[in-house]
């Protein structure tokens, strides 16, 4: 089959994108209450917070300021998989049910094409208040502001996002080899809570499992002291980039390698 170009693969996903936003805008009142929950809960973290630190000047050195402008980064960063790989989450139940079969006869890529089925919208909403806690805390701390900071901060939210999407995509391709996998997802959905808190805080057994087992320290704490603290950046935190990378690709691989394995029978 002829390798298909990015161009037509960007057509496809626009067309697909526009079918998806219509079906979802004409049951409007179930997307103004899932939006409304979802702000609802980005806000509780955010309280929570502020409830924390009338307690605590600090946590095991990091400020107030500090903590939200890792909440902030870990929203932004999370926005990706909440609104691209939503259909992560029905790959279970297409699986086996059968469905998943009809995914393997289109000339595209398989990935591709179960994945543009649904767009997540609200995490849009998710986008901007993340934005807004992260310019908040940024001023607050008086970090200042380059073209060069603006670059560092794009490059390392987006290998904080692949981070995510990695772990999402392994945990749900889980479900071709395992009949009750839906454990293994949910477990890695949260897991992501733990993102929005530098590792630094939990035991080293935490701290390694964090890092090197379940990565979720790469989704906020170790991309974010490039920008957060610039004079004492780990090794680990300019690797962020090189790892996403790797980790994402080894997901796709095995999302795929199960894909192909699939014989269509269902459970």
């Amino acid at each position: 089959m002829k390798r298909k170009s990015l161009g037509f693969y960007f057509r496809i996903y626009r067309k697909i994108l526009a079918q998806d936003l219509k079906s979802k805008m004409s049951y409007r009142a179930d997307f103004i209450i899932s939006t409304i929950g979802m702000i609802f809960t980005n806000v509780a973290g955010f309280i929570s917070f502020w409830i924390l630190f009338q307690n605590f000047p600090s946590i095991n050195g990091w400020g107030y300021y500090e903590m939200l402008f890792l909440y902030g980064f870990s929203l932004i960063a999370l926005t990706p998989v909440q609104c691209f790989f939503d259909n992560n989450w029905n790959l279970r139940m297409r699986v086996y049910s059968g469905d998943f079969i009809k995914y393997c006869f289109r000339p595209i890529n398989l990935f591709f094409y179960f994945q543009s089925e649904v767009f997540d919208i609200k995490g849009i909403g998710q986008f901007l208040f993340g934005l807004g806690t992260l310019i908040y805390s940024w001023n607050m701390l008086g970090l200042g502001f380059s073209a060069l900071m603006l670059l560092k901060m794009i490059v390392f939210l987006i290998s904080a996002s692949l981070v995510m999407i990695a772990l999402q995509n392994a945990a749900a391709s889980a479900c071709f080899w395992m009949q009750n996998s839906f454990f293994v997802l949910d477990f890695i959905n949260k897991m992501k809570d733990y993102a929005k808190y530098p590792v630094t805080i939990f035991s080293s057994i935490f701290r390694f499992i964090f890092t090197f087992v379940i990565p979720i320290a790469f989704i906020a704490y170790y991309p974010s002291l490039v920008i957060l603290r610039p004079d004492e950046v780990p090794l680990l935190s300019w690797l962020s980039p090189i790892v996403a990378l790797v980790f994402f690709f080894l997901s796709y691989k095995l999302w795929m390698f199960g894909a192909m394995k699939y014989n269509g029978t269902g459970a």
